[in-house]
């Protein structure tokens, strides 16, 4: 029954003479969205500036211990020598 409704609806001329006129709240409703997304961008710029250009350590001898496999996790001498 519903599907029959909804085909009567979708089947309606809608070639009438307010076919195709957009209202003018969404021309106001894009320009907001548009000045939005501007903002946005440039506070993301803004953000982006503030970052260091490489995110490596400038002391590397903390991780070494790790990289190299010596930090046991807490875990004694190995027993085995």
């Amino acid at each position: 029954m519903t599907t029959a409704v909804g085909l009567a609806i979708l089947a309606q001329n809608t070639t009438g003479p307010e076919f195709g006129k957009a209202s003018p709240i969404g021309l106001v409703i894009i320009v907001l969205l548009l000045i939005g997304t501007a903002l946005l961008v440039r506070s993301m710029n803004g953000h982006f500036k503030k970052l260091p250009a490489s995110f490596e350590p400038t002391d590397p001898t903390p991780d070494q211990a790790v990289d190299d496999g010596t930090d046991r996790g807490g875990i004694g001498p190995d027993p085995r020598g």
